[in-house]
């Protein structure tokens, strides 16, 4: 990591003001080692940057003049090469369940969107935060709202962890489950995803367990395996048809990785831990994948397999040429899969009236970008499939 050379003649009243500056280095996108690293660059010793990084995400600090135990002189450094670049708020949709949606603003003027879900139990203090990983989305599912606007750009990590750094602030306190099941697809943007994925888990940030983060896919299968090799977070897959025929038509990338190869990927990711199990979504379509046929199919697909079906209710969307299954078929597919021994639920919507529910999530991308094939999203990298 190159560091510019700061002169070191202080201001007489201590630190000036810092000015946000794009081409500052944002601390959002150090990890741990990151942080240690810029600081010996700098001159000073490694346990400094611990310190930089706890300021940095468990206070929520930007102000390099209100870190006191770091010295005067690595503020001034600090302040000189970085900064610490939140996302800027310029939408709060709250809902009548408590639901708050956010529109955030990134450097660029993209905008991404991040909903906050508390869970209605009195007297216990929880909440989920649905976090998105890229602007726009490649995969072109079609229930999915997302998917209209097409692909612009990855987030970086900062932009990725900047959403939980924003409902930590807003809370209080870090949220207890985070999901990336917002806009776009994440193993897509793998690196970027595992370095905020290790934040997020890092003791001196928000202190997430990895049975509470969980990270959300369409089923982009050898990266389903790197996933395994560098990470242990909970992990659910967007699955919402029994068979090939239907999920090439639902999902898209199913025609690159179709489920013959999805589902022994997920058996391996939860391997032979007996407590792990992937979480399933199976969005409800009504006369399109909701018949007691395409639940025996599901019954068969997941034989064998340590699982959890999610049923989500369809929200609609301008433009979407589904409906929603009535509520006597969710409950009569729910309870076939019951009975098959397949712990089953079916997912309460939440924020359907602010667009914050499943699926419902847009953005309002600017210069939105043509979308890439399908066939093109993904070179097939060296990965053994039967491993």
């Amino acid at each position: 990591m190159a560091v510019v050379s700061v002169p070191l003649t202080l201001p007489p009243t201590g630190l000036a003001p810092a000015v946000a500056s794009p081409a500052c280095l944002n601390l959002l996108d150090l990890d741990l080692k990151g942080c240690e690293q810029l600081v010996m660059e700098l001159g000073h010793k490694p346990f400094h940057g611990r310190n930089l990084f706890k300021w940095v995400h468990k206070h929520g600090v930007t102000d390099f003049g209100a870190m006191t135990d770091l010295s005067l002189k690595l503020r001034y450094q600090l302040q000189a090469v970085a900064e610490i670049r939140p996302l800027h708020l310029v939408e709060d949709w709250p809902s009548a369940d408590g639901t708050r949606k956010w529109v955030l603003e990134l450097a660029d003027g993209q905008r991404v969107e991040t909903v906050y879900i508390p869970v209605l139990i009195p007297q216990e203090r929880r909440h989920t935060l649905c976090v998105s990983s890229q602007v726009g989305c490649a995969l072109d599912c079609a229930f999915c709202a997302t998917a209209r606007q097409g692909f612009n750009r990855n987030l970086t990590p900062g932009e990725i962890v900047g959403q939980v750094w924003h409902a930590s602030r807003w809370l209080g306190e870090a949220p207890s489950n985070i999901v990336m099941m917002g806009m776009g697809e994440p193993l897509a943007n793998f690196d970027n995803l595992v370095k905020a994925l290790a934040i997020m888990q890092d003791d001196l940030a928000y202190m997430v367990a990895k049975q509470r983060l969980t990270v959300s896919t369409s089923g982009i299968v050898p990266n389903i395996y790197r996933l395994a090799e560098v990470s242990d977070v909970s992990l659910a897959v967007s699955l919402h048809a029994p068979n090939d025929p239907l999920r090439d038509e639902l999902v898209p990338i199913n025609r690159k990785y179709p489920l013959e190869v999805l589902i022994p990927a997920c058996r391996a990711y939860i391997g032979d831990n007996l407590r792990r199990r992937v979480t399933w979504e199976y969005v409800m379509l009504d006369g399109v994948n909701d018949s007691p046929t395409h639940a025996k199919q599901l019954i068969r697909l997941l034989e064998g397999t340590r699982s959890k079906v999610n049923l989500i209710p369809f929200n609609p969307f301008p433009g979407s040429d589904f409906r929603t299954s009535s509520l006597e078929r969710i409950e009569a597919f729910r309870d076939r899969l019951i009975r098959s021994g397949i712990f089953t639920t079916t997912r309460k919507t939440r924020g359907d009236e602010i667009a914050a529910a499943c699926g419902q999530l847009v953005g309002r991308v600017r210069d939105r970008a043509r979308r890439a094939p399908i066939a093109t999203l993904w070179p097939p990298p060296a990965v053994d499939l039967a491993q």
